[in-house]
């Protein structure tokens, strides 16, 4: 594999590129036999898994101390993995591809990682940085079908620009601070998309209860709705909607007469559907009125986040669910949209969380789903109150927007400073990045 397919833009490198491997000990780990427990026991050196990534993936983390296990001298003893000295870099290669630190200790890691201990000719954070700046195509190139894996022959040819040691620390130096600044930044959009969303939670949460209404009120009976309004009635959903659940995918369907689009728990995220990936199954046609999706049906995950819901708005023809998803239709004149937002109060009070275990997920049957009581008002207090809810999160939505755009903006010239300074493209020691966050406001 060429190097300039791995990282094109190391063609615009004004130092050398040499393969890593010429200037750091290229090394892996492995993963002693869990049918022994014996290699299980006195653990006592930090081992980096795939369960460790987490720490890595945004960027921000560049040294690397506590793992979530650790590995015993005589698992180390009968297995490949062995103990890299502190200051080793690492990049995770399956599964988890192109993330990256140094270890803060000695540590062992597990397969799915590559370790280069650095030479004398080499600045362990000025490889760290250069390796960040591959990440992208790291990603890119990886394959595989279920897991995508970068492997070790690749890993072999990485190459980088490798300029004089004292420049190695200057560019390492300046792309500490600044690539900071943009993470200070980033950071502080991320507690504002949290606060946002807190926000927005607590308004529905209060409407749902009645709490923005006058008037006398009553207890409800619901430990998480408390008081409500005392002209309010509490109903199962079953009440005023009808509950179905959707079709399963199986070999006779996939491969049937009558294939038509469906949609997945996937598709259906808090408030919003998407189509841009639709599968197909058969829906022979005495089954269409029965797995139809109309316009206004209500569709409520089952599992993943039970309770996530989102309405329908027509806009294909035709169109079906599977066994993941729960299609509401309402029975009178109720409106989904007001049982949407009690759903989505109920789910962020953690109503239909259930206790799984290593073979169960969390669900939420259509049994439980219908027997669920919410608070309904008359239906022109339910209608001013959605129409104001909706206002609300049409707001909610544009200031979303706008944080995730600047979030992007951020990451974008994160990388492109990254790949420009390790390249040589300006001179660091004279250089500042303070126009990487030109039109992010601070």
């Amino acid at each position: 594999m060429s190097g300039s397919r791995i990282a094109p833009w190391l063609r615009e490198s004004t130092w050398p590129t040499v393969p890593i491997r010429l200037v750091a000990r290229l090394g892996s780990g492995h993963t002693p036999s869990r049918s022994k427990p014996e290699y299980w026991t006195n653990c006592t050196s930090p081992w980096i898994t795939l369960a460790d990534v987490w720490q890595l993936r945004s960027g921000r983390k560049n040294i690397i101390t506590e793992t979530k296990e650790k590995i015993s001298p005589l698992g180390l003893a009968n297995s490949s993995a062995v103990l890299h000295p502190p200051g080793t870099v690492i990049i995770s290669r399956t599964a988890s591809v192109g993330f990256s630190a140094i270890m803060g200790t000695e540590m062992a890691t597990s397969q799915d990682f590559a370790t280069w201990t650095c030479g004398p000719q080499l600045e362990p954070r000025y490889l760290l940085h250069a390796l960040r700046g591959m990440a992208p195509d790291l990603r890119r190139i990886a394959t595989g079908s279920t897991h995508k894996t970068i492997y070790m022959p690749d890993i072999e040819q990485l190459r980088i620009p490798l300029p004089p040691l004292d420049e190695q620390r200057h560019i390492a130096d300046f792309l500490d601070a600044e690539t900071g600044r943009i993470d200070s930044l980033s950071h502080a959009r991320n507690r504002q998309l949290v606060a946002l969303r807190e926000r927005t939670n607590s308004l529905i949460l209060n409407t749902v209860r009645g709490q923005t209404e006058p008037g006398l009120r009553k207890p409800s009976g619901i430990n998480w709705l408390g008081n409500i309004p005392a002209d309010w009635s509490i109903m199962p959903v079953s009440y005023q909607f009808e509950v179905l659940l959707g079709k399963m995918l199986n070999p006779e369907r996939a491969r049937g007469t009558h294939p038509a689009p469906y949609l997945r728990n996937t598709n259906v995220q808090w408030d919003r559907i998407t189509t841009d990936d639709l599968l197909e199954m058969s829906f022979p046609p005495e089954e269409h009125h029965r797995y139809a999706v109309h316009p206004g049906d209500l569709l409520v995950c089952e599992g993943g986040e039970p309770g996530r819901a989102a309405i329908w708005d027509g806009r294909m023809d035709k169109i079906y669910y599977q066994k993941a998803l729960h299609r509401i239709r309402a029975r009178g004149y109720t409106s989904p949209r007001w049982l949407f937002y009690c759903l989505r109060a109920a789910t962020a009070q953690n109503v239909f969380a259930v206790e799984g275990n290593n073979t169960t997920i969390s669900h939420l049957t259509g049994e439980q789903l219908r027997g669920y009581r919410f608070p309904f008002p008359e239906q022109d207090v339910q209608d001013r109150l959605v129409r104001s809810l909706d206002s609300n999160s049409h707001h909610q939505e544009e200031l979303v927007q706008a944080l995730h755009s600047q979030l992007t903006l951020l990451a974008e010239r994160r990388q492109t400073l990254i790949a420009a300074a390790v390249t040589g493209q300006f001179d660091v020691s004279t250089a500042s990045g303070r126009n990487v966050t030109d039109g992010v406001p601070t």
